[in-house]
């Protein structure tokens, strides 16, 4: 049974903005009156905002603080990063090789819509996503799998003619309890032992085009590429 839709992650997947949202974090934190040093915030990159704040400040995102540092995340990260971003190694490419295979193309992110919609742009995915899921559209953020079973519902196929695309342990850990199989990318800075429960990892989006045709997306088979 071939997949039908695969649905992507942008952050670290598709765009290389993994460090870049780190930093943001650790400036807006900072500009709070807090300390966090950023070798503590980086590796939660690719959880959602609100599970993130909480754990390194204890601090919920929708409490006058939380929000205020929240906001200001945003707008470091759009006036500050966001117009030096680029896209990871291939990622336009793989989108445009999936659409010629006859795949329908979705993200399933843990950003918010706007600043989904704008890292899509950097990613050159714009006209080639079918549609996006956002922290906007579920009440849990990655790794709860909310966002990735809402994505899963708007591709109307089985779980067993999905896949996920996505480079984060918060990445795996949802598309498994959302009941789909995912594919690593070492591109957001985790290691394949980080990435276990990917059915394949692969370096970037680049190097599963050059695999391809050993690909998962070519034979179902569990295994791991080198």
């Amino acid at each position: 049974m071939a997949y039908r839709a695969v649905i992507f992650d942008i952050d670290g997947t598709l765009v290389d903005s993994n460090n870049a949202h780190a930093d943001a974090w650790v400036a807006a934190i900072t500009e709070s009156g807090r300390r966090v040093e950023f070798s503590r915030v980086r590796p939660l990159i690719g959880m959602g905002g609100d599970k993130l704040l909480l754990e390194v400040t204890g601090l919920a995102i929708d409490s006058p603080e939380g929000k205020a540092i929240a906001a200001k995340r945003r707008e470091i990260f759009r006036r500050d990063f966001l117009p030096h971003l680029q896209p990871t190694p291939g990622a336009q490419r793989l989108l445009e090789w999936l659409r010629d295979d006859r795949k329908t193309l979705y993200v399933a992110s843990s950003a918010e819509e706007d600043e989904l919609n704008d890292l899509l742009k950097v990613a050159g995915a714009t006209k080639l996503i079918e549609s996006t899921t956002s922290s906007d559209d579920a009440k849990r953020s990655k790794p709860d799998p909310d966002i990735v079973a809402v994505a899963l519902e708007r591709t109307g196929c089985p779980a067993a003619e999905a896949i996920m695309v996505g480079d984060t342990p918060y990445d795996v850990e949802a598309a498994l309890r959302t009941g789909i199989e995912i594919i690593g990318l070492r591109s957001g800075g985790w290691s394949d032992q980080e990435l276990h429960g990917a059915i394949a990892v692969y370096a970037d989006p680049a190097d599963l085009v050059d695999h391809y045709d050993v690909s998962p997306f070519k034979r179902r088979a569990v295994g791991r590429a080198v």
